[in-house]
């Protein structure tokens, strides 16, 4: 298998991941866990596991000009993306977030185009209507929506969180040509949780790990491993062979997998519009990836 089918089948297993957390993230807050005590725990353990994984595996020597960088994509990609979403999904609910990431793709493509200069092509355009086209209807069909009270804040923070996860997808695309994925992580890392330490800190005094059931511990461990350490570490592999708009693309499959998990679980049917929503996403992700289409 070749580095870019390494690389898409990387965000295949992001996405699966990325896929399941609404759902796991919404049932520990605010119950098990306040957002600010989540997103703490979050940061705090990936920076350790990051730093680790960097020291044990790779030893990569950094040059000074480049910390500065590394420091805004731990603030965007890390603090500001993580503590946004996690404000928004404890006020609003998986579906409003999931609608709300569908915009997620065309922002990267946006800023791509803008700061990195990725070309704007019609399959690419093409590809991302289809498949947000796609999305639309699966996550519609799936449940309703609902903008009132509380929702619309949870909302607008859960669109911040989309627009400064898409600025880190493209400035970290550099770093990834000049630095291990590794290295890039534990920087970030760092510097994301340094930027949050002062807004969690008094609430992460509070946590009772003694209270805790085995499955807020599961939940928990969840967040932390696969959704910060694997997921991260599978995103910036993918971005070495792949440009940020095919990256942000696949979160079109993540309803896509919720759905076959829910089939595969016998709480759901695979019906006609779930079908139409599946194809649609899959027509988008062949035309997005045509040669053509990632040049640039």
């Amino acid at each position: 298998m070749n580095k870019r089918y390494r690389a898409h089948a990387a965000l295949l297993g992001t996405t699966l991941i990325f896929g399941m957390h609404y759902s796991i993230a919404k049932s520990m807050m605010p119950g098990v866990f306040t957002p600010e005590q989540l997103i703490f725990l979050r940061l705090l353990a990936g920076a350790v596991l990051f730093w680790f994984f960097e020291r044990l595996f790779v030893r990569e020597k950094t040059e000074r000009r480049d910390i500065l960088k590394f420091a805004l994509c731990g603030v965007l990609g890390f603090s500001l993306n993580q503590a946004l979403f996690y404000e928004g999904l404890n006020l609003t609910n998986p579906v409003d977030a999931s609608i709300i990431h569908l915009v997620n793709p065309i922002i990267v493509l946006i800023f791509a185009h803008l700061i990195i200069r990725e070309e704007i092509t019609t399959a690419k355009t093409v590809g991302i209507l289809l498949g947000a086209s796609g999305a639309l209807v699966l996550i519609l069909y799936s449940g309703t929506i609902s903008f009132r009270g509380q929702y619309a804040l949870g909302n607008l923070l859960v669109l911040l969180n989309t627009v400064f996860y898409a600025l880190y997808l493209v400035l970290i695309k550099p770093l990834t040509a000049k630095y291990h994925t590794a290295t890039i992580l534990k920087w970030v890392s760092i510097f994301g949780f340094l930027f949050i330490l002062p807004f969690t800190f008094r609430q992460a005094l509070d946590i009772r790990f003694n209270t805790l059931t085995p499955a807020g511990w599961a939940g928990l461990a969840y967040i932390i491993l696969l959704n910060t350490f694997v997921a991260y570490l599978l995103i910036n592999f993918a971005l070495q062979q792949l440009t940020p708009g095919v990256i942000g693309y696949y979160s079109y499959l993540q309803p896509v997998i919720a759905t076959l998990l829910t089939v595969s679980a016998g709480q759901g049917t695979i019906t006609l519009p779930k079908i139409v929503a599946a194809l649609l996403i899959f027509a988008g992700i062949w035309i997005i990836n045509r040669r053509k289409a990632i040049k640039g």
